[in-house]
């Protein structure tokens, strides 16, 4: 298992465009992750459960997979979510 703590740049969040550039972004890579924050977790690669999580702007979660072989991509994820995604 691997996982990354990421710090949310986009000034709104993970709402709309920037969920759902981050989801097809997570779909991309081909492994099943998910995103925790607040004490839930959710389907990463999902835009709807990414969105209800009500993350925001400097918010920090945390993207786990249960494949080792994740680690480059959860890191390039963890570089997506520290731009401003809306801009």
């Amino acid at each position: 298992m691997v996982s990354r703590t990421a710090t949310v740049a986009s000034a709104v969040g993970l709402h709309a465009r920037p969920a759902a550039i981050f989801a097809h972004a997570v779909d991309d890579t081909g492994f099943d992750v998910t995103i925790a924050f607040g004490g839930e977790d959710a389907d990463a690669a999902s835009v709807i459960e990414v969105m209800a999580l009500g993350v925001g702007h400097g918010d920090e979660v945390t993207l786990t997979c249960e494949d080792d072989a994740a680690s480059e991509s959860l890191d390039a994820l963890v570089e997506l979510l520290g731009r401003d995604l809306d801009a």
